[in-house]
């Protein structure tokens, strides 16, 4: 039997920083995960996901994102691989939004960098956007882009360095209990013992921690890539990463990528709730009709045809916040579900603050927002 110092169960994007920041502190540590890292049955693929400072879903958010923005670039020193691009952000939609309210309220609370322009102004500095007099525009500096696929690689490979720890891919957990004094897990393949168990399971957790007292929902989204009508309005330094409500709902994209594709999803799509096992149905057209009228009301510019798609999942909360906490009766088990559709950019530091709790019970950042007490 395999007996480690401490286990992490899932390697996506939190598990991966997790596994990571264990290895550089020397810890015993085995990383467990069923696919391959960065794969795409989960929830960190699509090329691209949006880093951003002025946090329209709580302030208390932003110190976080303040030290996430420090370990990405840390990380890039260490890999030499550039994964955050800064482009700045635009966030647009009626005055009393959530998406402009949220941002507005961060950003004045943390004194961040960010100019507020009218529906005029906004469409004169981004010419691709059409909008009605009333919207107004948020513009903040240190907003852009992070590469998913790459940034999740790189976390991963840094684990690869450290010969304390041991990845092992391609075996499936199928239990997680916990013993007096430690963690039993049970997998496909063998039996490992860990003193402590840090699950991110992303959409699986609900199925590996059925003794959690809250109800995760895992639901399916779409990321879609066009083909602009017009160039134009998207040449470099006029089109920068967006986040867009309208009445269609909150729609988010990203400026064009290598081969000239935009990069535009709807946040929170169909709300549409599936098994991860089953796997998301294919994109069809009725997924297209949910993205396209905010393009033909907003970006007509953006327009054109659809290139390619790819679903991801989303692991909802009741709340939308994170979950970082112990699990309730088992003080050596801890759960990080920090997704709910907005977690990726925050990887790095969601994985210092798991190896904080599994190796000295406390960490110097603020999570009691993502308390479990919350729910009851």
């Amino acid at each position: 039997m395999a007996q480690f110092d401490i286990a992490v169960i899932g390697l996506g994007a939190m598990g991966s920083a997790a596994l990571a920041t264990l290895a550089r502190r020397g810890v015993r540590a085995v990383g467990i995960e069923q696919f391959k890292p960065a794969h795409d049955k989960g929830s960190s693929h699509g090329e691209t996901r949006i880093i951003r400072l002025g946090y329209f879903e709580h302030p208390s958010y932003v110190p976080l994102l303040r030290r996430a923005y420090e370990l990405w670039r840390e990380l890039e020193a260490e890999t030499g691989q550039r994964l955050m691009r800064i482009t700045g952000i635009v966030e647009i939609g009626p005055p009393d939004s959530a998406v402009v309210s949220g941002t507005l309220a961060a950003s004045q609370q943390h004194a961040l960098p960010h100019e507020v322009m009218d529906a005029a102004e906004t469409m004169r500095r981004f010419p691709a956007f059409r909008l009605p007099e009333h919207y107004v525009g948020v513009f903040q500096p240190d907003g852009g882009t992070l590469a998913v696929e790459d940034a999740t690689f790189a976390q991963f490979d840094s684990t690869q360095r450290h010969p304390n720890v041991e990845p092992r891919l391609f075996e499936r957990v199928s239990s997680v209990t916990p013993r007096s004094g430690h963690v039993r897990i049970e997998t496909e393949h063998t039996t490992i013992e860990a003193g402590i168990a840090i699950v991110t399971a992303g959409a699986w957790l609900p199925k590996l921690l059925p003794s959690l007292p809250v109800r995760l929902r895992v639901t399916r989204e779409v990321q879609a890539w066009f083909k602009p009508i017009d160039p134009a309005p998207f040449a470099d330094g006029k089109f920068p990463v967006f986040l867009l409500e309208n009445r269609h709902g909150q729609h988010y994209g990203f400026p064009p990528n290598a081969q000239g594709l935009l990069k535009i999803a709807k946040h929170h799509h169909a709300n549409e709730t599936i098994d991860p096992d089953e796997g998301a149905r294919a994109v069809d057209t009725d997924d297209e009709a949910l993205i396209r009228p905010a393009l033909a009301d907003h970006i007509p510019a953006a327009n054109g045809a659809l290139a390619a798609a790819k679903t991801c999942l989303y692991t909802m909360t009741p709340d939308g916040h994170f979950i970082i906490d112990r699990l309730p009766g088992a003080e050596n088990i801890i759960v990080a579900s920090p997704c709910s559709g907005h977690g990726f950019k925050f990887a790095p530091v969601i994985g210092e603050i798991l190896s904080d709790l599994a190796t000295t019970g406390v960490t110097r950042h603020d999570i009691s927002r993502f308390s479990l007490a919350r729910f009851g």
